[in-house]
Parts: structure tokens; sequence; C-alpha cells
């Protein structure tokens, strides 16, 4: 701990308990997978949508070779935000419902106990 004066108006540190291993390990590799423009859209894709979305579709949609489209929905459903089926020769993706609500909770505990912003999102500058 330090001995040095704070300054005026510095207030210490609010202990927080740390992530177990298992949820903090879940969590990266989560906004790992996310962190990349395609995944991020592809995720935002498949959730706006009513039911599980083949493939074929998905590679339709982007402008990106299937392989490619297949990495991408490898790293999703390995980072837990993606369930998979099969039906026939066809994958068919759809968004983990507990692996995007884990992410949730860890996202909005970012947020702690801070107030909302004032004037913010309103259309002003």
């Amino acid at each position: 701990m330090s001995t040095r004066a704070r300054p005026a108006g510095c207030c210490p540190l609010e202990p927080i308990a740390a992530l177990p291993a298992r949820e903090q390990a879940a969590g990266v590799r989560a906004f790992k997978a996310l962190a990349d423009p395609t995944r991020l859209e592809i995720l935002r894709l498949l959730g706006a949508q009513a039911g599980p979305t083949c493939v074929c579709d998905l590679v339709d949609h982007f402008e990106l070779a299937q392989p490619t489209i297949s990495h991408h929905l490898k790293i999703l459903r390995e980072a837990g935000l993606l369930s998979h089926s099969k039906r026939g020769i066809w994958s068919f993706y759809d968004v983990d419902a507990a692996g995007v609500e884990a992410l949730g909770r860890l996202a909005s505990g970012l947020r702690g106990r801070r107030p909302a912003p004032r004037g913010r999102g309103r259309g002003r500058a």
C-alpha cells in the first residue's frame, strides 16, 4: 500500500470479488471472439433471426469464402455464443442464450454503481 499523500478528491478503490477462474476464462473467450468485426456482425445477424440459420445463408450474406465463415462460426461456438445443429449435410447456427446472457451479466458489471451520464444519447451535443 502506498504511503504517498492522496490528492484532494481522490477516493480509495472499492474492493470487488475476483471472478472465478472458469467465469473469467469464458468472458475472455467471448470478448476475444467479438473483437473481430465479422464475428460481431454474424452474432448480431443470427440474433435477429427467428430461429436457427443455415450456414449457406450466412455465406451468401457476407462477401467471404465459406471456409472463412466456418472459421468465424467455430470461434463463436467455442466462445459459447452460438449453438450448432446438423440437418443432413447442412449446419444450422443459432445464438446460445446462456452464453449471451453470461456475457451480458459480465458486461453489466462494468458499469458498477456509477450513475448514468446525463445528456448523452438524447441528441444533445
